[in-house]
């Protein structure tokens, strides 16, 4: 105890401390709107995309975690249009997702970046959080906290029903834009925290939790923000405590609690 109290005094911990738990209560939403558009295959291609933001920061001497979220945030919009399409987005998040890996991997190669710095790309460490990580963090969770305030009573019409939704008079296609950027650039805030393989412990894996335990579209949103920030939290002091690699350890922990809440949800 005395040794993980004097980690805690150190400023990485600390900015680590802060984001794990800004991550965990504020990008869950995401993953709410995921599962009500039932765009799980978002993030496998954002995340790939994200991967190739990095490589381009890692290039071109920028910001790497800026450049993945402005290069999602651009896709995201992109995608858009075809969303209300009859073939849906699957098609178009396949051929992104393999197009973004292809061309991370070969930036890398041109960007000489070694074996060690990829796999740190891939996995990520909430411990190498710096200032101005935490600082873009914050603006993404409180742009998603923001427009699901504003948009709330619109938002749970179009993800319940998307032709009511229309039917009522609710800006649907303003909304799509701006839920696929906002999960888009959730997808690339992650990637500091978990690393672009495992971003789910901090997005969809608190929002299939909520799912299973809330009652309402307020009660899934109260208990993704709860559960993901619980795990969050477990997850680094567990991190601290054995030593281990961030990243598995955050998605284990969330992988627990999403399969406990499957073995005591009540059926309605």
């Amino acid at each position: 105890m005395s040794a993980m109290l004097e980690l805690l005094q150190l400023a990485p911990v600390q900015r680590g401390f802060a984001a794990t738990l800004m991550a965990g209560a504020g990008l869950p939403v995401a993953g709410v709107w995921m599962l009500g558009l039932n765009l799980i295959p978002l993030r496998f291609a954002m995340m790939h995309v994200a991967l190739l933001g990095v490589a381009l920061g890692t290039l071109l001497g920028m910001d790497p975690l800026l450049c993945g979220l402005l290069l999602c945030a651009l896709c995201g919009a992109a995608l858009a249009p075809l969303a209300s399409h009859p073939q849906g987005l699957a098609g178009p998040l396949g051929l992104l997702m393999t197009l973004s890996i292809a061309l991370a991997l070969l930036v890398l190669a041109v960007a000489g970046v070694n074996a060690t710095r990829a796999f740190e790309l891939l996995w990520g460490s909430v411990l190498a959080t710096q200032a101005a990580d935490l600082i873009i963090l914050t603006i993404v969770v409180a742009l998603l906290v923001v427009f699901q305030w504003r948009f709330h009573p619109a938002l749970k019409l179009m993800l319940h029903d998307r032709e009511l939704a229309l039917c009522s008079g609710a800006p649907v296609a303003a909304l799509t834009v701006g839920l696929l950027v906002l999960m888009s650039v959730a997808v690339a805030a992650s990637i500091k925290l978990t690393g672009a393989l495992l971003v789910d412990a901090v997005t969809l894996l608190p929002a299939l939790a909520a799912r299973n335990l809330g009652r309402s579209f307020s009660g899934i949103l109260a208990w993704a923000a709860g559960l993901g920030a619980s795990g969050a939290l477990i997850g680094f002091f567990l991190t601290l405590w054995l030593d281990q690699p961030p990243g598995p350890v955050l998605i284990l922990t969330m992988t627990a609690i999403t399969l406990a809440s499957y073995a005591i949800r009540r059926e309605p």
